[in-house]
């Protein structure tokens, strides 16, 4: 039908038309009227209906869908239908903001959960690079789906935390008998050093995520998308092995009382999921308070959509409120980055065992799969990979930023599972291999190192954080076959001992950010911009590491340096602040108590002073933020509640 706008100097269009009154009134009842059926027949049209879909909202149609489904039980499919939905888990209770599906339905973790895991819909395809790649909200949850589900259609489920609490092997805290004077009163400092670092941030930056302590004041920075309290979350776990209950009590306080979970920013998916959802899952196994469950759940689901390419490959920033996701701006051609999608694997595999649903597991193990499938360049897993192709974007290979945590994450999933993930095993096993032929290095003052490779040409580099690997390595060894086992353990140790040579050689006996094996120098910072330590874990995770697996006191000595050296050059009026340059006996302060200085660095020298049994090694694994997370010794999950 051409509608005729009224034009200056031109009569109505009925009346151009040559109608009279009661024409006109004919003519336009009949109009509404077949506008009114037009409007009412979209509501016969099939629910696949693009036509349908294009007026009436996903919601509508949905509850539409949902009710023809209840009325027809004499059908086949809903009676299938209403069989999935009763299966399916409870997750956690809805946010403020909707609900956001991952739309791509990845490859299956085991068969039986094929039907219940199925997706909304096909994964929307865009240019890399783009920055706003996903709406989370466009596409919606259907009732049959792994996705999270409304509470009335989620039947319900109950993780049995008390049969989860018998199966550990060891007391949390350990038993405590017959340790020495001096080992206890280093590791009685270490925790005064907590308690101090605890109280100068309630005290100036409660509720901020991290401590400024020269101008006494809190820093909320741009990485966790609004989320608040960052400290406090990953302090949690480290209070309570320390057994500062007061202090312990006071996070917990906060977490009930002013964690808000409902924000609009811009995260990184790393950093949330390694410190919050990490953080809040040590608690609630460590503590049993629903309050951590629940908010880990929550802040799970958020994640979710940053998932939604065409790979399943999440990109690494996402609007926490919006469900929108995008990669870094300085990851090359739109990658997603591989110590990032590398290092979810613990934490969603937790999230699926607390709440029955299979969703979160389901997208790490397509991240698995995807990376089995690409080709490795001389065995050795780059740093950049495309989310939209699944295919790597530059051949950049480290062990340090941008690589760690993923090999860390490979040999700790098996250990997780209680040994019996073999294909996690397998991919470490292979890589270790290959860095070992390609990247492990022996300077001309017999250091052992591991270098950077840039296509095929080494970079005799070693980053701070790749000091972490000298611990993984001896994780991995202890069941690398007797023929290796020792091969691997003193692999560790030279890695370690370098690490240390990178301390002993700085005038504050702290390390840098990085350190090079070129131009006659070995285990030195050669540039001013890797001069700066950050109150980094990395060194004193390995000792922690090597003395359990060892009993080699030089350990616990090293570690004891570190504490000493802290104390001098870090610990200020109002906290512990990171130097400029470690190479001076009066170094600047960068004014910054970082949250992971009480998650790890304090955390990992307290244990290192601890008896084997306390966090034992045998029921606990630590995520790269050192939150622990349970072994697997059994199925903890009550049954479904029908």
């Amino acid at each position: 039908m051409v509608v005729l706008r009224k034009l200056p100097g031109m009569p109505g269009w009925p009346a151009a038309l040559g109608l009279r009154l009661p024409q006109k009134f004919l003519f336009l009842l009949f109009l509404s009227g077949l506008l009114t059926l037009c409007f009412g027949a979209l509501f016969l049209l099939p629910d696949s209906s693009r036509f349908k879909r294009l007026f009436l909202p996903r919601r509508a149609t949905a509850s539409a869908a949902s009710s023809s489904s209840s009325s027809s039980a004499s059908s086949s499919s809903a009676s299938s239908s209403s069989t999935r939905d009763t299966d399916l888990p409870r997750s956690p209770p809805a946010a403020a903001e909707p609900r956001h599906a991952s739309p791509a339905a990845p490859r299956r973790l085991r068969e039986k959960l094929r039907t219940a895991a199925r997706m909304a819909g096909p994964p929307a395809h865009t240019a890399p690079g783009s920055r706003q790649q996903v709406q989370g909200g466009e596409r919606r949850v259907q009732p049959a789906t792994g996705a999270p589900l409304d509470r009335e259609t989620r039947a319900p489920f109950r993780f049995d935390y008390e049969r989860f609490r018998r199966s550990l092997r060891h007391p949390v805290r350990g038993r405590r008998t017959g340790e020495d004077p001096e080992t206890r009163a280093r590791r009685m400092k270490i925790k005064e050093m907590m308690k101090f670092a605890w109280d100068n941030y309630k005290q100036y930056a409660l509720g901020k995520n991290e401590l400024r302590p020269l101008t006494k004041n809190g820093h909320i920075g741009n990485m966790f998308g609004g989320l608040r309290g960052a400290t406090v979350v990953d302090a949690l776990d480290t209070l309570y092995i320390m057994e500062l209950e007061e202090e312990f009590q006071e996070a917990k306080k906060w977490v009930e009382k002013s964690f808000d979970l409902n924000v609009n920013g811009e995260a990184s998916l790393f950093e949330v999921n390694i410190r919050y959802i990490g953080g809040l899952l040590a608690a609630y196994y460590l503590t049993g308070e629903e309050v951590f469950k629940s908010k880990a759940l929550e802040l799970g689901e958020k994640l979710l959509p940053a998932f939604n390419t065409p790979t399943g490959i999440p990109r690494g920033v996402i609007n926490l409120g919006s469900g929108m996701s995008w990669s870094w701006g300085w990851a090359s051609a739109g990658s997603s980055i591989l110590a990032e999608f590398g290092t979810l694997h613990l934490e969603f595999l937790h999230l699926s065992e607390l709440s029955g649903n299979p969703v979160f597991a389901e997208k790490v193990m397509n991240i698995r799969k995807v990376l089995s499938r690409v080709e490795k360049p001389q065995g050795l897993y780059p740093n950049f990979l495309s989310p939209v192709t699944g295919n790597w974007v530059q051949h950049h290979v480290s062990i340090g930023g941008l690589g760690d945590s993923f090999y860390e994450y490979l040999i700790k999933s098996w250990l997780m599972s209680d040994k019996r993930d073999s294909e996690a095993k397998k991919m470490y096993d292979s890589a270790l291999e290959a860095i070992e032929k390609h990247l492990v290095q022996k300077s001309a003052g017999g250091l052992t190192y591991i270098a950077e490779w840039r296509g095929g040409v080494l970079d005799h580099k070693m980053g701070h954080l790749a000091c972490f690997s000298g611990g993984m390595i001896a994780l991995g060894a202890e069941d690398a076959g007797e023929e290796r086992k020792q091969h691997y353990m003193d692999l560790a140790a030279e890695i370690t001992n370098t690490c240390h040579e990178s301390y002993a050689r700085s005038d504050t006996k702290l390390g840098p950010e990085a350190f090079r094996f070129d131009a006659g120098t070995e285990a030195m910072a050669t540039r001013l911009s890797e001069r700066y330590y950050i109150l980094r874990p990395e060194v004193v995770e390995s000792y922690m590491y090597m003395w359990r697996l060892t009993h080699d006191p030089k350990y616990r000595q090293w570690g004891w340096e570190v504490v000493k050296a802290l104390e001098k050059h870090c610990r200020v009026e109002a906290g512990f602040s990171g130097i400029r340059d470690v190479y001076t006996t009066t170094p600047t302060h960068d004014n910054m108590q970082q949250s992971f200085f009480l998650a790890e660095t304090l955390k990992y020298l307290y244990l290192l002073f601890c008896e084997d049994d306390v966090l034992s090694l045998d029921d606990w694994v630590f995520n790269t933020e050192a939150h622990p997370l349970p072994v697997n010794h059994t199925n903890f999950k009550a049954s479904v509640q029908q």
